[in-house]
């Protein structure tokens, strides 16, 4: 398996939990993407 480390630096409310999320699921490290408002993000393996 290859590693990658990326960095993300952004403004506040600029949707930086949701690119990580995402970023996250389509790899496949977490197995659904939840929503911020909702409190259910990075639900982990």
């Amino acid at each position: 398996m290859k590693i990658i480390n990326l960095g993300i630096l952004a403004h506040v409310d600029a949707g930086n939990t949701i690119v990580t999320e995402s970023l996250l699921y389509k790899s496949g490290a977490i197995r659904s993407a939840g929503r911020v408002d909702n409190g259910t993000n990075l639900n982990l393996r």
